[in-house]
């Protein structure tokens, strides 16, 4: 049996947001390797074998998914959203090249996914509609000093901002000293997005400004986007015979005034 590694991302949650080409790559698997919430987003099946671990695992996963498809079977790595945004294909890369020599032989492909990153801004609009950056606000593998420059420095160029992992239980005061960085450079108008579990039944999209902000408005759950001062918001009309207003459009326009 000639073995293969493919490096796939399954979305933000809902399976209709899986990519074709990964549902068929995770058909054709003999093996699942991933985070426990992610591999048993992949269904059983007869033929497949699911490998689950830990959080903070992601090296000794890599190295483990290298050696079965080292030994000929076929293997997904899995990761939500998309593998290449702080997910397992960088950890993979990492582990085949401090790894086993002969790893290199083998056949590895990277399949893109639908980010959280991505499915937020669709959801609220179109908040990255110009120049944007991606900061990862977890200080697990990172000094909060560089994360803190990072912001400042974006912040001051005026980039629209998507944030991931701002806040947990482990870190609550990441996202506290993040609003203080933001309130220092921008104005209190700036725009905010709290995109909590965008596709599955828990989603929420919450639009709000810099000034209201609170760090108990994220969990590890959401992606938050940071307009940059050019980001716009439309308030939409009541349709009719309904009870409720329709959430407002947030987009930032593709040329700087």
């Amino acid at each position: 049996m000639s073995g293969w590694l493919k490096i796939v991302g399954l979305g933000p949650g809902a399976a209709r947001m899986i990519t074709p080409e990964v549902s068929a790559a995770l058909l054709e698997a003999s093996d699942v390797v991933g985070y426990v919430p992610y591999v048993n987003r992949v269904a059983p099946r007869e033929g497949l074998i699911r490998h689950g671990s830990d959080n903070r695992e992601e090296i000794n996963r890599a190295e483990q998914a290298l050696q079965l498809a080292f030994e000929g079977h076929r293997v997904a790595v899995v990761s939500s959203g998309d593998p290449g945004v702080f997910a397992m294909a960088s950890a993979v890369f990492e582990a085949l090249e401090a790894g086993d020599p002969r790893w290199r032989s083998i056949d590895i492909q990277v399949l893109p996914g639908i980010s959280a990153m991505l499915a937020a801004s669709a959801r609220a609009g179109a908040p990255l509609g110009h120049d944007f950056c991606c900061i990862n606000l977890s200080d697990n593998l990172k000094p909060w000093s560089l994360i803190e420059k990072r912001l400042r420095l974006s912040a001051e160029a005026d980039f629209a901002m998507a944030f991931y992992n701002p806040r947990s239980q482990a870190r609550p005061i990441g996202f506290e000293r993040t609003l203080k960085v933001l309130r220092e450079v921008c104005e209190p108008e700036r725009l905010i997005i709290f995109a909590r579990a965008v596709s599955t039944p828990d989603e929420s999209i919450r639009v709000t400004t810099l000034a209201e902000a609170t760090p108990e408005m994220a969990d590890m759950r959401t992606l938050v986007i940071v307009g940059s001062s050019q980001t716009r918001r439309i308030e939409r009309m009541k349709s009719s015979g309904a009870d409720e207003h329709k959430a407002p459009l947030v987009y930032t326009p593709r040329s700087v005034c």
